[in-house]
């Protein structure tokens, strides 16, 4: 029962950094303004998983000269949030929670 807090926080670390990189291809997509979003089912499948965490940054930032810089906003919260999963990581692992 002691490695259950350890074993959801690694989860939990690994599911960031798959959405850390599924980010980064929505935003790289993004460049290709011919693409067709709703014919291609990989293509509407990443934009159903992202664009709800970039539309919450969407709000905050408003497009500059036509150039969305919510999602840098987006990767700096994701990877705080990543970075602190880590620590606790680390933390449980130091006060002897880890194997």
């Amino acid at each position: 029962m002691e490695r259950l807090p350890v074993t959801l926080l690694q989860v939990l670390a690994q599911t960031l950094q798959i959405y850390s990189l599924v980010l980064i291809v929505r935003v790289l997509l993004s460049w290709f303004p011919n693409l067709d979003w709703s014919s291609n089912p990989l293509l509407s499948g990443v934009s159903a998983i992202t664009d709800p965490y970039l539309n919450a940054f969407r709000g905050l930032i408003p497009p500059l000269g036509g150039i969305d810089l919510s999602a840098i906003l987006a990767f700096v919260v994701l990877n705080l949030l990543q970075s602190l999963v880590s620590q606790s990581i680390s933390a449980f692992y130091y006060a002897g929670g880890g194997w």
